[in-house]
């Protein structure tokens, strides 16, 4: 018993021990305030009212370089950076990440002129003059403030796939070729064909194995598997007869730089004999489909109105 209750104690001891306190997170504070004024000033493009709460010493630096020597933006270097922002978007906000609220933290250690941090959540948002590129993307800053609430540094951590959008759409660009004439096009028409003439095990031959269908009708373009489509149309067969399908123009065959995506797109129309009542409806249908490295589709998008089916 007493080997134990020593254990105890001593066990007691080292949590009590392992468990120190470096400081204070305040969810109202003085610098919390002075961030969101600055915030609220480069929304405004008011560089003076922005430039007024940064140190002359002031540094800002990406978080997310690999730059080990990255000495930084100073002030001027920064403050043009946030005019950039201001110049370039419409409809430029900065508004909290949905759920969050900014922190304020006074370290103890290695803290001798009493510096506070204040951590921001934001949603940078806006529209691009020039190319239309729509910026709706997470950030995170660090603040970093003296004890008269100027900001000495600041660490910012953003998503750059927008920007680098933006500045690729500066110039025209080709992003892969645009066929008339291809295998892949051919693969389609008889696969529509095949359809036409009731020989399903032709055209789901044309079909890789784990291929994903979608229906412009589903919710949330929700896909399913190729033996889920194969219910699916023999639910349709049971009430509707494919009396002829007729092409309307030609099909594209796009084969994407980005990606690598090799895509046909084909336009429809499928002429239905509803079997109830001999009743001849006609849907235009449009197909969106990818393809493998081998010719098989792996991907169908479907677009077109189910109500004439009811």
């Amino acid at each position: 018993m007493k080997t134990t209750i020593i254990s105890a104690m001593m066990l007691i001891a080292f949590i009590c021990t392992a468990q120190k306190k470096n400081g204070t997170v305040y969810i109202e504070h003085p610098a919390i305030d002075a961030v969101n004024q600055f915030v609220a000033a480069s929304v405004a493009g008011d560089r003076s009212k922005m430039a007024s709460y940064l140190t002359n010493d002031f540094k800002a630096y990406n978080g997310t370089t690999d730059r080990l020597s990255d000495k930084g933006r100073d002030k001027e270097a920064f403050l043009d950076n946030q005019m950039i922002y201001h110049d370039r978007l419409d409809y430029y906000a900065i508004e909290p990440f949905p759920g969050s609220y900014p922190d304020a933290i006074e370290y103890k250690k290695d803290n001798p002129n009493d510096e506070v941090w204040v951590q921001r959540w934001d949603m940078l948002k806006g529209v691009d003059k020039e190319t239309g590129v729509k910026i709706d993307a997470a950030s995170h800053r660090l603040y970093t403030l003296t004890k008269d609430q100027k900001i000495k540094r600041l660490i910012f951590y953003n998503n750059g796939s927008v920007i680098d959008e933006i500045r690729s759409s500066f110039a025209d660009r080709t992003n892969g070729k645009l066929y008339n004439h291809h295998e892949n096009i051919n693969t389609v028409r008889k696969l529509m064909y095949a359809i036409e003439n009731d020989d399903w095990d032709k055209a789901y031959g044309f079909y890789a194995g784990d291929a994903r269908f979608i229906d412009s009708s589903s919710p949330e373009f929700k896909s399913i598997s190729l033996e889920e489509q194969k219910i699916l149309d023999k639910q349709i067969l049971d009430k509707f007869e494919v009396a002829s399908i007729d092409i309307v123009g030609y099909p594209d065959y796009l084969h994407y730089e980005m990606g690598d995506a090799r895509v046909v797109q084909s336009w429809w129309n499928i002429n239905f004999v509803r079997k109830s009542d001999k009743k001849a409806i006609t849907v235009p249908i449009h197909y969106q489909m990818y393809f493998d490295e081998d010719g098989k589709i792996t991907s169908e998008t479907a677009y077109y109105n189910p109500k004439l089916l009811d």
